[in-house]
C-alpha cells in the first residue's frame, strides 16, 4: 500500500506558516476547530506541529505580555512547541506511517527535499484496517 492513497493534500490541510502571528494562527485553529495544526517554513518545508497548548503555555509564560488583545504582535515562530509530531516521507513504508500514526493525531507527510505535501490522519488508517476486520468479522461468523 502506498502513503500517497491516504494522503489528504497541503491545499486541504489548515496548516499555519512559521511568519504567521498568535491571532492568525488562533483564529485559523478556532475556524478549523483542530487543536494542532502543522506549521509550514518559508520554503515549504514541514517546520513542525503547533498546540492549543503551545500557545496558552506561550501566554501563561509572558508574564501578562501576550493578550488575546495583542497577540496579532507576537509571532509564531517564538512559541517553543511541545508536540514533536515527526513527518514520514512519501516513499516510506506503511509500517513507518502506522508507526507515528499509533503515537500522534496526524503524520505530516513530506517530499524528498523535506517540503509538506499533506497529512495522513491516524483515523483514515483506522478506517482502513475497520474494512479488514469487518470483512473477516463477517467471514467467521458465516
Amino acid at each position: 500500500m502506498n502513503i500517497a492513497f491516504f494522503l489528504l493534500p497541503k491545499n486541504d490541510v489548515a496548516a499555519v506558516r512559521i511568519d504567521s502571528t498568535l491571532r492568525q494562527t488562533l483564529e485559523r485553529m478556532e475556524h478549523h476547530r483542530y487543536t494542532a495544526v502543522p506549521i509550514i517554513g518559508h520554503d515549504g518545508e514541514y517546520v513542525g506541529t503547533v498546540t492549543e497548548g503551545d500557545l496558552l503555555w506561550y501566554m501563561k509564560n509572558s508574564e501578562g505580555k501576550v493578550t488575546f488583545e495583542n497577540a496579532s504582535k507576537f509571532y509564531l515562530a517564538d512559541v517553543p512547541l511541545r508536540m514533536d509530531n515527526k513527518p514520514v516521507s512519501i516513499d516510506a513504508d506503511m509500517e513507518d506511517l502506522i508507526n507515528l500514526a499509533k503515537v500522534q493525531n496526524f503524520v505530516p507527510v513530506v517530499d524528498d527535499m523535506g517540503r509538506f505535501i499533506g497529512i495522513v490522519r491516524r483515523s483514515q488508517i483506522i478506517e482502513y484496517c475497520e474494512k479488514f476486520v469487518t470483512r473477516d468479522d463477517s467471514i467467521v461468523r458465516k
